[in-house]
């Protein structure tokens, strides 16, 4: 996974509460267990009508917003069922970081997993993000993961918290994979042992 250490980028505003997976990620989507493909059906029925046509006023859709890399986001963000092709879609679409008051559990979860920085704040910095993420693509914002800082376009400064483990994977770009390959030359000592002393379990 990529790692996560400092992202400079446009913030797209979506002021709405109780996003949930399948508004990020719709359930005819997924069948596929690649993580690539699924950012052109992120918020699949928001951003197109019946005939697969953009809608024009769908943020994601405006000139502006099209490479985004941010989201700002309201409470209770990626509740309902527990798809991990929620993050993927997102991920692949090119958000790297989601800003909101809270997130549900799982969710939250799988975005650290996928190299995706989820960010609670409390409601008043996150409107003031709000607020600026709806200026355009001229006001980027700049998460820094390291010192633990998002930077508004007029210098603004908002501290976050993240749990120090899940910090160190973020910016290492370990994903559950990578920790255990961290332990490669332990695991193979243990296999090779294993395979001295019962050799039967081998056959």
């Amino acid at each position: 996974m990529d790692k996560f250490t400092k992202l400079t980028g446009v913030a797209a505003p979506l002021p709405m509460i109780n996003v949930d997976t399948d508004m990020i990620i719709p359930k005819q989507f997924l069948k596929t267990i690649k993580r690539s493909g699924l950012g052109k059906n992120l918020f699949d029925e928001m951003r197109y009508d019946d005939n697969g046509n953009e809608i024009a006023d769908f943020v994601l859709n405006k000139p502006a917003y099209r490479n985004a890399q941010i989201l700002v986001s309201g409470d209770n963000f990626g509740c309902g069922s527990s798809r991990e092709h929620a993050p993927w879609s997102l991920l692949d679409f090119g958000i790297r970081c989601v800003i909101a008051p809270s997130f549900a559990d799982i969710f939250y979860n799988n975005c650290f997993k996928n190299g995706i920085l989820p960010i609670r704040l409390p409601q008043e910095d996150v409107d003031k993000l709000m607020a600026d993420a709806e200026r355009g693509a001229n006001a980027t914002v700049t998460v820094d993961l390291e010192k633990q800082e998002i930077t508004g376009p007029d210098g603004g400064c908002i501290k976050f918290e993240v749990e120090e483990f899940r910090k160190h994977c973020l910016l290492n770009g370990l994903d559950d994979i990578g920790l255990t390959l961290q332990k490669a030359d332990a695991i193979n000592t243990f296999e090779a042992k294993r395979a001295a002393s019962q050799p039967w379990l081998s056959l």
